[in-house]
């Protein structure tokens, strides 16, 4: 895939695995809290510890989604918008690691924050921010 077209679907793929990662943040607790009531009532010993492919998946959006902030970073036009990116970006994983290396504990929420900013910095870069071929809004 060339640079252009990376930078055009950038913001897309972006929005989409950000929404994703949303998802999933919102989706672990549920699932890990079935497990063990599941294995609770089958007298299964239950260590509470995520499986590894769950685990991974976190260190899978924070590469995916740096990947797409960088390219649509390098083709937005507005200098605030690249800072925002980022920004949510660092929040995000911030997030994430903070959880995975069991840091200071945090209200889980607050992941949904830089997610769902991620997600309307995305579609917002899609639509006002763009620079094609040299063409960059206003």
């Amino acid at each position: 895939m060339n640079s252009l077209k990376l930078q055009l679907k950038s913001d897309f793929i972006g929005a989409l695995a950000s929404f994703i990662c949303l998802i999933h943040c919102i989706a672990t607790p549920f699932i890990f809290v079935s497990a063990a009531s599941i294995e609770h009532h089958h007298h299964e010993h239950h260590h509470g510890d995520s499986p590894l492919w769950w685990s991974a998946i976190d260190i899978v959006f924070i590469v995916i989604s740096f990947l797409a902030v960088y390219w649509s970073a390098k083709s937005s036009s507005k200098t605030w918008m690249k800072f925002a990116l980022y920004l949510c970006w660092a929040g995000l994983a911030f997030f994430i690691l903070n959880e995975k290396f069991e840091g200071p504990h945090l209200p889980h929420f607050l992941i949904y924050v830089p997610a769902f900013g991620l997600i309307v910095l995305h579609l917002y870069n899609k639509r006002y921010c763009q620079c094609i071929n040299g063409n960059c809004p206003v």
